[in-house]
């Protein structure tokens, strides 16, 4: 992997690097696509404003990274978005399963949410607590709308009447080994007590061809216990594979009337078990629907899908 200090010292920003690998792709944004890019800035810059928000996002310091993260949904992931019907102009909390070994299909999914929404919007990224102390990437992250995943932040932007998306599988989603692929881990109960104390409908979203962005080798525990990291998965490559990616968002589920947040686990667990359970059904249908891709085939073998 490439040493984030090593990138600080080589550019001056995160989005330096993103350009530096993804320039050329900028060339093939059509002219329809050049006009969503500059009217979806345009309304976020109404709806956000030109100044930072208490947890840092910036849509004028954003616009490059906006820009090449579009790119790089159309013409390199090549993102198909199932379900826009169902995201209505509502507040969610947007649940997805995690996958890829980083968040890279977190970025996706906030850019389904800004540039094929109406109107658009900037999805805030719950991140965990190791992330935002990453060296480069942490400023870069708020200023596109990342914010530490802590109960006060999480509140606070859901009374302000912002839209989270939070991956409950956390870590464990993120490291997983190539059997375990396309295999939805146990969601932590934390959102659902959220969603019952904001009253926020949470809107279910299954992200389909992230796995294989970084094929996973091995799980190097003893060097993430040594720097302070939750998991340290082990890729083949350190840049992104071009796997295609189809995100499809569910219909959105309304919230139980008969407990509260402070309700007992015993009561809580089942609604999160099903959660689990619409979320895997959307992987597993999304999964026939997939394109054909180098390692799809044997990540089905290793799964055994047919």
């Amino acid at each position: 992997m490439i040493s984030l200090d090593f990138l600080a010292k080589k550019f001056n920003s995160f989005e330096q690097v993103l350009e530096s690998k993804f320039s050329s792709y900028k060339d093939l944004l059509t002219s329809e696509e050049k006009s969503t890019l500059e009217s979806t800035y345009q309304s976020l810059l109404k709806i956000y404003g030109e100044t930072e928000d208490p947890w840092g996002l910036s849509v004028p310091k954003a616009k490059k990274s906006f820009e090449i993260l579009y790119t790089i949904y159309r013409h390199y992931f090549k993102v198909r978005l199932f379900g826009k019907e169902n995201i209505k102009n509502e507040q969610y909390m947007v649940i997805s399963n995690h996958s890829g070994q980083i968040a890279i299909d977190g970025l996706m999914i906030g850019c389904a949410f800004a540039f094929e929404n109406e109107p658009p919007r900037v999805l805030r990224l719950m991140v965990e607590r190791f992330f935002t102390a990453l060296p480069f990437i942490n400023k870069w992250s708020s200023e596109c709308g990342a914010v530490l995943g802590d109960r006060d932040n999480c509140l606070n932007l859901l009374k302000r009447g912002e839209s989270l998306l939070i991956f409950p599988e956390g870590v464990r989603g993120v490291s997983k080994s190539t059997t375990n692929y396309y295999k939805v881990q146990e969601f932590t109960p934390g959102f659902f007590r959220m969603a019952l104390k904001s009253g926020v409908k949470i809107l279910p979203v299954a992200v389909v061809g992230a796995e294989e962005i970084f094929p996973y080798v091995y799980q190097a525990s003893a060097v993430a216990k040594i720097l302070k990291l939750p998991a340290l998965p082990i890729s083949a490559n350190y840049f992104p594979l071009p796997s295609p990616i189809d995100i499809h968002v569910g219909k959105p589920i309304e919230l139980p009337e008969d407990i509260d947040a402070d309700s007992e686990d015993s009561l809580i667990n089942p609604h999160i078990r099903e959660i689990e359970r619409v979320i895997q059904s959307m992987l597993t249908e999304g999964r026939k629907t997939r394109r054909p891709w180098a390692f799809s085939k044997k990540m089905n073998e290793d799964n055994g899908d047919e």
